[in-house]
Order: structure tokens, then C-alpha cells, then sequence
């Protein structure tokens, strides 16, 4: 059915999670991701063969919530789609995962966003294009129909990546954190990983505590590594352990999502 035809979908009744156990919801991007592995990242206008290439479910809060689901933690995604060949796509992916998407709200209007990826498999690196789209997001309205009792942990997107530290010019975690914790509400924790220098954190007293990173033998695939850091760490803090345990647990998991494709193998 085309976009323009489709009203906007209501949820279905939250169901209630097994056991009584509270879930964990992410609130952010959900995106298609077409990624291209090639031997060596291209030169500028030249012609190559690529080893391999898929569709996969992107967006960081959607690979949150696969790492989540991978980690065994009941996890739910709210953001927006919309109709058609790719939204479905996604929709099916999470379910296939066993996230739970009641909350996700159908635009009639916009378009999908997607990300086109390219892997060096003799580097590990990634390069990512996004187009993003005319979307809309999701609003208060959507947020009202959630009851947020069912939730341990709700998370929106901010913890505080390498980029945007040095897009504020900060040249380390430590010095990142030192920077934005005065911008940041008493009793907030601030955590900040930095690729293969490992992850700093700062919690309620003020205490810098690190992890070293956790490096595969062989660096294979980074798309998706600081969403995975991400999960890990809500997924360890979430259970009650220590700012400390959850930094290094988060390490241990990115570690190992950057020695295999995709995300399936990081437990």
C-alpha cells in the first residue's frame, strides 16, 4: 500500500514481560542499513568488486536493542517507520529477535531512512552515508500511550561518542568528562568510550574510573561496535553491577562485535 494511503497505526495493547520482569526500552533511529564489504576501502572514481553485500537492521538505538536481545534482556524499540518494503523488513528483523516494537509509531508520510556502509575487510573500518530522511519523530502523544512502569531502564541516545567529543574539541574520554560534567544535572553519570583507547566514566562522586579496550585478534568489522558498547553497558548497570563492571563488560562486548560481521557471535 503506498505511503501517502496508509493512516497512522495505533499500537497494540504493551504486552506484560515473562516472569513480571521489568524490560529495557530504546528510543532513538531505526535505519536500513545496505552495507558492502570490499578488500580495501576504494579510491575516488574507480570501478570495484565488493566481496559481499546486505540489508541489515541499523540506527543506534535498533542495534541496541539487538545486542540487548542478543544478551538475553527483554528490550522493546521506539522510534519511527514507515510503510513499505523496507519498513516491514525491519519490522520482521526485530521480531525475529524477539524485540518487542508496540511502541513503534508509523508515519504516513516520509521515508525510511538508510545508511549505506562500506567495510574494508584489511582495515576493519567502516564508512557510513545516511541519508535521513523526511521522517517525522516520534512525539509526546506517542510517549503518552506507553506505560512506563514496565521498564527498568529507558534509553535515549546519549551517551557520549568519540565523535562528538572532538566535534566539541575534546581530545580524550577523561578530558571529554571533564569537560561536559558541569553541563549535566547533579547525580548524573557521563560515559565516554574511545574506540581502541578502551572507555572512561564519571559517576554521582565525581570518580574517574576506565576500561581498557578488549581488541579481537583479528579487527574484522566496527559498524555498530559504539552501539554495542552501549547496550552492554545498560545491560550490566541495569542488573545492578558496578559503573566499573558495566565499563569493562561493555569493552569485553564491543571487542568482541569487531571480530566478526554483523552482530550474531558476541555471546
Amino acid at each position: 500500500m503506498a505511503a501517502g494511503a496508509v493512516a497512522r497505526r495505533d499500537p497494540a495493547p504493551e504486552p506484560v514481560p515473562a516472569w513480571g520482569e521489568k524490560r529495557i526500552l530504546c528510543v532513538g533511529l531505526v535505519c536500513l542499513d545496505i552495507i558492502t564489504v570490499v578488500p580495501a576501502y576504494p579510491a575516488e572514481d574507480t570501478d570495484t568488486r565488493c566481496m559481499s553485500q546486505r540489508w541489515q537492521r541499523g540506527g543506534n538505538a535498533s542495534n541496541s536493542c539487538t545486542v540487548l536481545a542478543l544478551l538475553g534482556a527483554p528490550c522493546a524499540f521506539m522510534g519511527s517507520l514507515a510503510p513499505g518494503h523496507a519498513g516491514d523488513f525491519i519490522a520482521a528483523d526485530f521480531r525475529r529477535r524477539g524485540v518487542d516494537v508496540t511502541h513503534v509509531a508509523w508515519q504516513p508520510h516520509g521515508d525510511v531512512p538508510c545508511a549505506c556502509c562500506i567495510v574494508s575487510a584489511a582495515s576493519g573500518s567502516r564508512t557510513i552515508m545516511l541519508y535521513d530522511t523526511n521522517l517525522p519523530d516520534v512525539t509526546a502523544r506517542d510517549f503518552e500511550r506507553v506505560d512506563l512502569s514496565q521498564y527498568k531502564w529507558i534509553h535515549w541516545e546519549v551517551f557520549i561518542s568519540k565523535d562528538l567529543a572532538r566535534h566539541f574539541g575534546y581530545h580524550s574520554a577523561p578530558e571529554a568528562l571533564r569537560g561536559l560534567r558541569g553541563r549535566v544535572q547533579p547525580g548524573a553519570t557521563l560515559i565516554c568510550a574511545w574506540a581502541e583507547e578502551g572507555a572512561d566514566a564519571v559517576g554521582p562522586d565525581g570518580e574517574l574510573v576506565h576500561s581498557d579496550a578488549f581488541p579481537p585478534e583479528t579487527l574484522v568489522d566496527t559498524l555498530g561496535a559504539g552501539d554495542t558498547f552501549n547496550a552492554a553497558v545498560i545491560f550490566a548497570l541495569s542488573a545492578g553491577r558496578s559503573l566499573q563492571d558495566a565499563l569493562t563488560f561493555g569493552c569485553q562486548i564491543a571487542g568482541r562485535k569487531c571480530g566478526i560481521q554483523g552482530f550474531d557471535g558476541i555471546v
